[in-house]
């Protein structure tokens, strides 16, 4: 089994920050998805511009928003040829347009 890297405190309590900062950003885009405060085209937009964002997986995506879970988030992948382990900024523009029309 591998080793985790031989860190400084600071460089251990940085790293610690960061991860911190970026579960909030992510739980944040959730729910601004969920009420309906943020749309697709928008969350796209972000993506291009801020690396937190464009590394959500697009099946979190799905199923935060209204009116959709994990089972048809699963299934909307399945029929839109998604891959499950597929982030946002590895989408073609071909499914970025199919996800916009499913959800607008």
């Amino acid at each position: 089994m591998a080793q985790p890297p031989n860190l400084s405190e600071e460089q251990r309590r940085v790293a610690l920050e960061k991860a911190a900062e970026a579960r909030r950003v992510r739980a944040e885009i959730k729910e601004l998805l969920k009420t309906g405060s943020l749309t697709l085209a928008e969350l796209f937009e972000r993506a291009e511009t801020d690396d937190i964002v464009a590394g959500l997986k697009v099946e979190t995506l799905i199923a935060s928003m209204p009116g959709t879970g994990k089972i048809k988030a699963k299934r909307l992948m399945e029929s839109l040829e998604i891959a499950d382990n597929r982030r946002i900024r590895g989408l073609g523009e071909r499914q970025k347009e199919a996800l916009l029309a499913e959800f607008s």
